[in-house]
């Protein structure tokens, strides 16, 4: 058993909408294609010792131990490495439990999907999930901790932390997408403009300066001394003779601190003697040479949170201890702890593992006490001289018992620093009691605060304190999307989306697109290639100048990796024709209208999915959808539009010689497709669809009439706005039209352009892509010779895998089969194809080159039209 292709969903796509985050693991089952679970002796009893939670794994069966069931009746092994890959992820800490198991087209091939939440640990998973699988079918020993840790590794590398986790879970409850930006916790909220930043628990409000001020904690304490908030007495150092005198004046017992330090690392507490405090200075200056020494307050350590300039939770924090019970060592005793379930690896769970390191043995030899001593009942042992919840200390939670003067101090502390996020540290014997009275001290103030001890306390209540970070992100009355339009299709799909995004330009939107040609902001291309995947989608999502975003969505996008956004305003899908068949797993035109089905299903609840209904496939996606829908036709009395109508519906039509939208029992025409440029005269039959479906989007945008017609008017096609789609270019003696158009659906419907065309001679120059199938190629061919009194068969420069022969003969059969008696050249070189043609052109021919590059045919076309143009005025 071998995994043959493994790809990473990150948005809605083929396989599940409503799971975007998956791994699609394709698997050849070599030896094991005809042997289900049940025929290998010991296998079902070896996979519950190894994974007994996996009882909870309900499958099928809808209960739990269904899967065990399963496996002990007889299933696959793609579907036991689905649920290892599930469970393993589980047990790391990283909860997923969606999948799915079917058979691939080919003989003894299965795919497993599954959800994950890091996708370096679902990835992981997969390859594990095969070496745990084939080692319990040999009865074979396996060291699952190691792959367990591992997949903790991965978790506390990759994976948010639980303050960027509560925030991103908030946002996404209030239907705010979020863009990961980088490994860590830089994280987009919303899309575009209207984009705000979070990292951990900054914000992209967070005053720099804030942050500055709250990294030294000298001038922190000097501004909070100053206006009136209890500090504790201290100084700063940077040498042992410095340290001394801080000693004399200050008296024990002492803190030592670094100044610009974090998270408790560096500091000691409760120094009583010289020889600890030069340990003190030792450990701070590993983190920062100047060090603060302080009066030790007596107390307990408190942490006091404001986000926008209000008091929201505080919490109490309790340094990791262990309680004597005069039997067991205190190695055992933290052993015991550690089995909490509420504790776990690093930010798994509420709490962290204690662990036993360096600090830890120096605490316990100044005690005179080892891991191996017995402490007697009921004695406390601190195991670390902080109280974070990170080194395995607990929080309780006392925001109800916080006193009003306590209250208004943290609050005005935030607004003396500046922070709009604030952690304020408090040592005091009672916070229900004010600090000045009990004799507490402000110990620092922190940006970037954790979240961790307030949204998952050990004792007390949970508090969401996300919630007011998005309220001040995302006011109620703040967007934090864009409209988007999603435009998918075999054909026409870069057209409509370049008219939408030219119709949505000339309303005053500052507009990202994306095509099969670049990635356009504002106008100005900035990517170039065949953008139409997720990673496209995104740049225009991220770019911080874009309000409304028009995306072309490609198959191979979709089935590499999903969609890039979680849901669109206006999905679009123009046709389904054979295209790219026998591809990833794609063989026929129902599992390619599945593909393109994922736009429709996409849309948001209030927005809209227009469709194509001349089309079967398309109008059968407006099954089920959750969306409304707007159906297009080239027919008005279609009586899927009638019907439609009827209820109700709205739709674009072609009646009459009219675009017209039909609302209820009215049509509303918008203007004459004579007078529309793309259409060249209404001879472009197959744009007029495109124009229909740019239409709709452009009145379900709320666009007035007028701004539509207007839009339609002034979008001329030429390669400047329409790259490789329709450029026409007029010779003084024959015509030559450039076009992207690259399977039968598109050669087709220019071979219906040039039905009624007044010329002596057609040619055309026609290339078959490598990674379709022989049969696509022959029919390729046999559309050529229908349409062209001369083909010149041309090669891309990627063969993908194919020989030259193996797409050319089957073309030239094609053409052999309905036009035996036509010319027929094989030029392999795109430039060299063209220009045999332009240089053999007769007077009144027309000549159709369907180009792989377009930016260079028409660079080469515009040349040589320089040319003749010249010698004709030479002529003249």
């Amino acid at each position: 058993m071998k995994i043959t292709d493994l790809r990473i969903m990150r948005g809605p796509n083929y396989w599940s909408v409503e799971h975007p985050k998956i791994i699609v693991l394709k698997l050849a089952l070599e030896e094991l294609a005809d042997t289900l679970t049940h025929e290998v002796p010991g296998f079902a009893n070896r996979l519950k010792r190894l994974f007994p939670d996996m009882y909870n794994h309900r499958a099928t069966e809808g209960v739990a131990g269904g899967f065990f069931k399963l496996v002990e009746e007889g299933t696959t092994f793609g579907h036991v490495v689905q649920h290892i890959a599930l469970e393993l992820q589980t047990m790391a800490g990283m909860e997923s439990g969606f999948g799915r198991c079917y058979m691939a087209h080919e003989q003894g091939t299965q795919f497993a999907i599954y959800s994950y939440q890091e996708e370096r640990a679902g990835e992981y998973a997969a390859h594990a999930a095969l070496r745990i699988t084939e080692a319990l079918i040999k009865g074979e020993k396996y060291k699952l901790d190691e792959d367990i840790d591992r997949l903790h590794q991965i978790r506390e590398d990759e994976y948010f932390g639980p303050s960027t986790y509560s925030i991103v879970s908030e946002a996404a409850s209030r239907n705010i997408p979020y863009i990961r930006l980088n490994r860590h916790s830089l994280i987009q909220l919303g899309y575009g403009v209207n984009q705000k930043r979070i990292q951990a628990t900054m914000t992209c409000g967070t005053a720099c300066f804030a942050v500055e001020i709250a990294g030294d904690k000298n001038a922190t304490k000097e501004l909070l001394d100053e206006a009136g908030i209890p500090v504790a007495k201290g100084t700063t150092v940077y040498d042992q003779e410095e340290l001394k005198r801080a000693v004399d004046k200050l008296g024990y017992p002492l803190v030592l601190k670094p100044l610009d330090g974090n998270h408790g690392k560096g500091a000691t507490i409760n120094i009583t003697n010289w020889k600890d405090a030069l340990k003190g200075l030792a450990a701070a200056q590993k983190y920062s040479e100047a060090v603060l020494v302080e009066r030790f307050i007596q107390g307990f350590d408190f942490r006091l949170l404001v986000i926008n300039k209000k008091f929201v939770a505080a919490a109490m924090r309790t340094p990791a201890m262990v309680t004597g019970d005069g039997v067991c060592t205190i190695k055992q005793l933290v052993d015991r702890e550690n089995k909490d379930p509420r504790r776990g690896v690093g930010h798994e769970k509420a709490l962290t593992r204690i662990n036993i390191d360096k600090h830890t043995q120096n605490i316990l030899k100044a005690k005179n006490l080892t891991t191996q001593s017995v402490l007697p009942e009921g004695e406390v042992l601190y195991l670390k001289s902080t109280a974070n919840i990170s080194t395995g200390g607990t929080a309780t939670d006392v925001t109800d018992l916080v006193d009003p003067y306590n209250v208004l101090m943290a609050e005005r502390i935030a607004g003396i620093v500046g922070l709009d996020v604030c952690g304020i540290d408090v040592m005091t014997t009672d916070i229900a009691i004010p600090l000045n009275e009990a004799g507490g001290a402000v110990l620092e103030v922190n940006a970037a605060p954790g979240f961790r001890m307030h949204i998952s306390p050990t004792y007390g209540l949970p508090r969401n304190v996300a919630e007011p970070v998005i309220d001040m992100l995302f006011p109620h009355t703040k967007p934090a999307r864009i409209p988007i339009v999603a435009v998918s299709g075999t054909n026409g799909k870069t057209t409509t989306t370049r008219l939408i995004a030219h119709m949505v330009k000339s309303k005053g939107y500052q507009v990202g697109y994306t095509t099969t040609d670049g990635i356009y902001i504002q106008d100005k291309l900035l990517e170039k290639g065949d953008t139409t995947g997720a990673y496209s989608a995104q740049f225009v999502l991220k770019d911080p100048t874009v309000n409304f975003a028009v995306l072309e969505c490609a198959r191979g996008g979709l089935l590499r990796s999903g969609l890039g956004f979680d849901q669109c305003d206006i999905g679009i899908v123009t046709n389904v024709s054979s295209d790219h068949l026998g591809l990833r797993d794609i063989h026929t035109l129902e599992d390619l209208a599945k593909v393109k089905s994922v736009i429709p299903k996409s849309v948001s609840k209030d927005g809209y999915a227009i469709l194509n209904a001349d089309d079967d496939l398309v109008y059968a996606m407006a099954e089920g959808l959750q969306c409304k829908v707007a159906f297009f036709s080239m027919d008005e009395n279609n009586p899927r539009i009638l019907k439609h109508i009827a209820k109700g519906g709205l739709a674009a039509v072609f009646e009459n010689g009219y675009i017209s939208i039909f609302k209820n029992s009215y049509k509303i025409r918008i203007d004459r497709v004579a007078d529309v440029p793309l259409t060249f005269g209404g001879r472009a039959k197959f744009n007029i669809e495109n124009i229909l479906a740019a239409a709709l989007a452009g009145y379900v945008s709320h666009f007035d009439i007028d701004d539509i017609k207007r839009a339609l008017r002034t979008f001329i096609p030429s390669p400047a706005k329409t790259p490789g789609r329709m450029n026409l270019f007029q010779f003084p003696n024959f015509e030559v039209l450039v076009d992207y158009a690259h399977n039968v659906g598109g050669l087709k419907a220019i071979g219906g352009f040039m039905e009624d065309l007044e010329v002596t001679r057609k040619i055309g120059i026609v290339a078959g892509v490598g990674d379709r199938r022989t049969q696509d190629f022959y029919e390729l061919g046999r559309v050529a010779g229908e349409i062209f009194d001369e083909v010149i068969i041309r090669l891309d420069n990627d063969l993908r895998g194919k020989s030259a022969e193996e797409i050319t003969l089957p073309m030239m059969q094609g053409i052999e089969e309905v036009a035996p008696h036509i010319q027929v050249k094989v030029i392999p070189e795109e430039m060299r194809a063209i220009a045999h043609a332009l240089e053999n052109a007769e007077e009144g021919a027309f000549v159709a080159i369907f180009t792989e590059d377009v930016h260079e045919s028409v660079r080469m076309v515009e040349s040589f039209k320089v040319i003749q143009d010249r010698k004709h005025i030479l002529v003249e």
